[in-house]
């Protein structure tokens, strides 16, 4: 890709973002510009990626094809405020910010304003992302095509319709803290049954790791590659049977809608 990108902000996502872009050559060195409050974060990025860095937002923006901003949804008003002068009209704007809306962005923007709305998660760190995007109609199959790109160098991509981001998060974006407690809830009890520690959180991580690929690269049905572990009469149906009874299922569903509720809440305190 010979398009430059910026990024305001550098936390941990950017950081994988960055990483993934330069690991996989879908952008080069000094293609990439990052800006940051604190000179102690881009002496970081400068010494780690070798990226052009600085404290100015507005040099950024005017370096950027695509601008990734990569902060809190609270200063997403002030940041755009600041910078918007400076955005060349091709320029595509996109946030990875929970609750910040296409038609928020437009506000702050302009109508004609290239817009896309995303949602990474923390896999990306290890190159196993999951991220969801949408568009506004400013925005060309080409950019979108050239975003998928971008994004695919950390993880994988789906294109949603925004309708559907409230419902990212529950599934996608947080769902790792579930499976993080699912994998510390295995060792344990494996820790309970004599296993030492460290092996136990390897087994578990594995066998969560290994189910998913399952999943992914089989394309069959969860509930089949379930019953292909129960034999009659098992161990293993013996524990999903507790499970159920313990409303397992039940109670995922229940966090997911509450963590989803909570995205709505956070979309509309960005209005």
């Amino acid at each position: 890709m010979d398009k430059k990108i910026g990024f305001i902000g550098c936390g941990k996502m950017a950081q994988a973002m960055i990483e993934g872009m330069l690991g996989t050559g879908t952008a080069s060195r000094d293609q990439i510009m990052v800006s940051a409050a604190s000179d102690k974060t881009l002496t970081f990025a400068k010494e780690k990626y070798g990226v052009l860095v600085t404290r100015r937002n507005n040099d950024v923006a005017a370096h950027a094809d695509f601008l990734i901003l990569a902060v809190k949804p609270d200063l997403h008003r002030t940041i755009l405020s600041e910078i918007k002068s400076a955005i060349k009209p091709e320029t595509v704007i996109i946030t990875i910010a929970a609750g910040i809306s296409l038609s928020f962005m437009e506000q702050e923007l302009g109508g004609s304003a290239k817009v896309v709305r995303t949602m990474p998660n923390t896999p990306s760190l290890v190159g196993e992302g999951l991220s969801a995007i949408c568009r506004n109609h400013q925005v060309t199959n080409e950019d979108l095509s050239q975003v998928l790109s971008l994004y695919n160098s950390f993880g994988k991509t789906e294109v949603l319709k925004e309708t559907l981001m409230d419902a990212v998060p529950a599934i996608s974006g947080s769902s790792p803290a579930y499976v993080y407690m699912f994998i510390e809830a295995l060792a344990d009890g494996g820790v309970r049954d004599g296993i030492p520690r460290a092996q136990a959180y390897n087994m578990a991580a594995q066998a969560v790791l290994g189910a998913a690929k399952m999943v992914l690269e089989t394309s069959m049905h969860p509930g089949a590659l379930k019953d292909n572990v129960c034999t009659p009469g098992g161990a293993t149906i013996q524990a999903v049977a507790a499970l159920e009874q313990h409303n397992f299922r039940a109670a995922i569903l229940s966090a997911m809608e509450s963590c989803t509720q909570k995205s709505k809440d956070l979309q509309r305190g960005n209005q």
